[in-house]
């Protein structure tokens, strides 16, 4: 099986996977399988489906945390490597990361896990409103844009903030279903949070989405 290593990707079949230099002794963490039988019913979803700004500290259950990121961008088409989002020609070209008390993860769609990036506590980076440092969740959507191949410069920002929009909406409809919150922020200082974050300078941050519980 061949395997090819380059530009902080490794390409297996086609399947993209993003690989990180780890500042850090944690340990991966693995997430549990999803839960295919719970939810309610879409429709029910779509009308409680809003964004909030009002947050409690109350840390998610990892197996909240594990059905959120596979509603994310999780892999549903297992031969394939395919994903319960869409994106432009399968680039597969936005990473999810977890901001947390306890640091900051990348999530591994293949192997359903989350892979330490550090250990710091950069949750108040991830967005200016005050709320962000206090939830006990913020998604970061990167785009790596070494993986656009055959794109034009100018249209990689177009297909990017749409590849993440979807990511972004499943992880809306998941929290509507949970009955958690969320909202999707782009009040950023990316230079800031891309050197806290210590990406590579073909990364883009495209936007933010904070998820906890509701503070009633």
């Amino acid at each position: 099986m061949k395997t090819i290593k380059k530009l902080g990707i490794i390409c297996l079949l086609g399947i993209f996977i993003p690989t990180v230099s780890i500042g850090t002794d944690q340990k991966p963490i693995k997430l549990v399988k999803p839960q295919m039988d719970g939810g309610r019913q879409l429709m029910f979803v779509l009308k409680e489906r809003k964004s909030s700004r009002d947050f409690s500290t109350r840390k998610l259950p990892l197996r909240v945390l594990s059905n959120l990121l596979w509603c994310a961008c999780g892999i549903n088409r297992p031969p394939t490597g395919k994903r319960t989002a869409p994106s432009a020609r399968n680039w597969q070209e936005i990473d999810v990361y977890v901001s947390t008390a306890n640091g900051l993860y990348l999530y591994d769609p293949k192997d359903h896990l989350l892979v330490p990036v550090h250990e710091r506590d950069i949750r108040g980076i991830t967005g200016m409103q005050p709320f962000v440092a206090n939830a006990p969740v913020n998604l970061v959507y990167v785009a790596d844009l070494a993986r656009m191949t055959d794109c034009p410069a100018e249209e990689r920002d177009f297909y990017a903030a749409l590849d993440t929009g979807f990511i972004a909406q499943n992880v809306y409809l998941y929290c509507a279903s949970e009955g958690i919150v969320t909202v999707f922020r782009t009040s950023i200082n990316r230079e800031q949070l891309h050197q806290a974050m210590n990406l590579k300078p073909d990364q883009k941050i495209i936007a933010a989405q904070t998820v906890g519980y509701p503070t009633k």
